[in-house]
């Protein structure tokens, strides 16, 4: 079964956990990275922008990817949590791959609370099977050994999951 880690990281939380997974599941990564470049933003600017893009349900363009989702067959999706809702760059792969079949998994980072993000990730997943969820509270601040060792036991749990789903089919 191939398995691919797609993420957007703006202060490089989420791209921490989507490596750790990578490394541990032998996933494929693919990091979904913007035509106009946000990561000149810093401080309290940050916040407010990306609260304001998601409020204005922005969209915005994103490079063209080195690997096709629809090639996997487990996605693990993750996102940083902003105004308590995934990013406008996830939003814009919803919007423009269709996933349907797929065995997901879906993680998010955030500073203070998920809020709905993964709700809403599931409700923009329709069609797909969710095998799992989790949320990390700024791993590179808060301890990334605790970070590690949640993705290292729930990626087993997944693993896990697909494994004896894979096997109730043959």
């Amino acid at each position: 079964m191939k398995s691919l880690v797609i993420y957007y990281s703006l202060t490089g939380n989420t791209r921490f956990i989507s490596e750790i997974i990578s490394r541990i599941s032998g996933s494929d990564i693919l990091e979904l990275k913007l035509k106009k470049d946000d990561s000149r933003l810093k401080g309290f600017k940050k916040y407010f922008w990306g609260g304001m893009q998601v409020y204005m349900k922005k969209k915005p363009e994103l490079m063209l990817f080195d690997k096709n989702p629809q090639d996997y067959d487990l996605i693990f999706i993750g996102t940083p949590v902003w105004a308590w809702r995934h990013t406008p760059a996830i939003e814009t792969f919803f919007s423009n791959i269709n996933l349907n079949n797929k065995k997901i998994a879906l993680f998010c980072c955030h500073g203070g609370g998920k809020g709905k993000t993964l709700e809403k990730m599931k409700y923009r997943l329709g069609g797909n099977e969710i095998i799992g969820e989790i949320d990390f509270k700024e791993p590179l601040r808060y301890g990334k050994d605790t970070g590690s060792e949640r993705v290292k036991a729930w990626v087993g749990e997944i693993v896990k999951k697909v494994n004896a789903q894979t096997l109730k089919v043959r």
